[in-house]
């Protein structure tokens, strides 16, 4: 994982300089990160191949589509990555460790910093760098891990409704509309603060009593500063271009390119490090998958009719439904191949539904990896039993904000 300090930490340092505590890092979740990755890279190639051949003009239109909301998360975890390097998110860790003596409190805290990372610089900006940092928080305080292991992956899919960039899926659907950041983020800010406050509810209820075995509180918390300079400067320009442009997948990419060729460039950054952070084959294979399900859904006009007869109550759970079917980023392909009738209540259950199961969106396998680097094992079943309570009732509550204001 990234390092967050100057210094070359000790293999089992965790980004406050702290020793790690708690159990090994597991091996399992990266060997199957590691083969999935592989298997979505061999299925996306074969899928477009076959829309290319079969249905050219619909795989390009699909392409055409769907392009930029990839080009947008790439440049977004190079900004993260870069900001990581500057100790910005280690640094909102130690605040949130020495703020204050109520666990509640703390965890009030890190739903905040989860929302916001998640907002300007995605949701799988957020579990990669964000996880390991939460449960080294814990750590430092002697707190039990799971509200924030749990938490971090479950509110990083709820809070990624509020801008274009903080979901793929949302730059999938708006391709047929023309809405800048601002003024998309004017719709969804009511049903983003409704998933937010929802979702965050449900883990802290449902982790109240959760063990404290195993957990003990690390020594040698390091209190470095964060840097200020490339990594804050590659944030606030993301921010701003992505709410003041309709389009901003190349420059915010640019931004990113720029930020990491710099820190190569004086060696502060390593290749193999950049190259891990992006998962290529990963983000391929998904773009396949979009391309071949949206010309599907371009030269078949059942998903489109079956849309255009539900109202947006009944929108959400169908796309939900279908995220977890086939994954959120293919499926707002799919479903947004035509102009949907309801897109804000299509993107509700995009965003939210793959809470329920690890097959819902990237961020699950992004996730996984990242908690396994820090040496904890989260459970996919209990990661599903908290998303099979939180994910009805996060959508019903931003279903219900997108009602009280009229949206569709």
């Amino acid at each position: 994982m990234p390092t967050c300090l100057s210094r070359a930490p000790h293999a089992q340092d965790g980004p406050f300089g702290e020793a790690r505590t708690g159990a090994a890092p597991g091996t399992a979740p990266l060997w199957s990160a590691v083969v999935l990755s592989r298997a979505l890279a061999v299925m996306g190639a074969a899928g477009a191949a076959l829309a290319a051949g079969f249905a050219p003009g619909s795989a390009r239109a699909s392409a055409a589509q769907d392009w930029p909301s990839f080009v947008l998360v790439a440049g977004l975890l190079l900004i993260g990555l870069v900001a990581q390097e500057d100790r910005l998110f280690s640094a909102a860790g130690q605040y949130l460790a020495g703020l204050t003596r109520h666990s509640g409190l703390m965890f009030v805290g890190a739903v905040g910093l989860v929302a916001v990372v998640t907002a300007v610089l995605n949701l799988d900006t957020s579990v990669a760098f964000l996880t390991p940092v939460l449960l080294y928080t814990a750590r430092a305080r002697g707190e039990v891990e799971a509200p924030l292991l749990y938490g971090c992956l479950l509110l990083s899919n709820a809070a990624s409704l509020l801008l274009p960039g903080s979901n793929l899926t949302n730059l999938i659907v708006l391709g047929h509309f023309h809405l800048s950041g601002g003024r998309f983020a004017s719709r969804m800010a009511l049903p983003w603060v409704g998933a937010i406050i929802v979702t965050a509810a449900v883990v802290a209820v449902m982790e109240r009593r959760s063990p404290r075995r195993g957990t003990t509180r690390a020594a040698g918390l390091s209190r470095d500063r964060p840097r200020i300079g490339l990594g804050l400067a590659s944030v606030v320009a993301a921010v701003v271009l992505v709410l003041v442009l309709r389009n901003p997948a190349l420059p915010v990419a640019g931004v990113g390119v720029l930020a990491v060729g710099l820190r190569l460039a004086h060696r502060r950054e390593r290749l193999a490090q950049v190259l891990e952070i992006l998962g290529l084959p990963v983000l391929a294979g998904l773009f396949g998958i979009a391309v071949t399900l949206g010309a599907a859904g371009r030269e078949w006009d059942g998903p489109a009719l079956m849309l255009s007869h539900l109202d947006r109550w009944a929108t959400a759970p169908v796309a939900a439904a279908v995220s977890l079917l086939v994954n959120n980023l293919p499926a707002a392909s799919l479903l947004a191949a035509r102009t949907p009738s309801h897109p804000f209540a299509l993107l509700v259950g995009l965003n939210l539904g793959p809470n329920l199961f690890v097959t819902g969106s990237l961020a699950w396998v992004l996730w996984l990896r990242a908690a396994a680097t820090a040496g904890s094992r989260p459970s996919i079943r209990h990661a599903s039993r908290l998303g099979a309570v939180a994910v009805p009732l996060s959508i019903a509550a931003a279903l219900g904000m997108l009602t009280l204001a009229g949206i569709n």
